[in-house]
């Protein structure tokens, strides 16, 4: 029987992949609370070289209507989504499903990034945010002299 070392804090990890997954799919009785709480969903993957968020921000008109902070391996994206409401009287409204306002999603990243680095570009609705991974401390041994 092979013995495996005790990790404690693998745990925690694990429960906070899993709190992760819960927050960004979503409740499961209601898939689009999450942005209509103001929320945006994000996509998130890693390449070799850098870890790309990708955001469905549909509205925004400049530059200062987001905000995006990158904090250790935390990313912020916030702002506001103002749309030119029409006159229309309520009694009238049928639905109203777009969100406007402010919004705001702070995620874990699955590696440490540069944020001095970070480059994001705002496209058809789709907000994409490009971070290059952090170079890992170079570990060097150091030989003990023995007298």
């Amino acid at each position: 029987m092979a013995l495996i070392p005790y990790e404690p804090f693998r745990h925690l990890d694990n429960m906070r992949r899993e709190l992760d997954r819960f927050f960004t799919t979503g409740f499961p009785f209601n898939p689009g609370t999450e942005t209509e709480m103001g929320m945006p969903r994000i996509d998130v993957h890693e390449t070799e070289n850098e870890v790309v968020a990708t955001c469905d921000l549909p509205g925004l008109e400049k530059k200062d209507d987001v905000h995006i902070d990158v904090d250790e391996n935390r990313l912020t994206i916030s702002g506001t989504i103002n749309r030119v409401q029409e006159e229309v009287k309520e009694d009238r409204v049928h639905r109203r499903e777009r969100y406007t306002g402010h919004f705001q999603r702070t995620l874990s990243l699955p590696a440490m990034v540069n944020a001095d680095e970070v480059k994001a570009t705002y496209k058809n609705g789709v907000l994409e945010v490009r971070m290059p991974k952090a170079k890992p401390d170079t570990k060097r041994r150091i030989d003990v002299e023995f007298h």
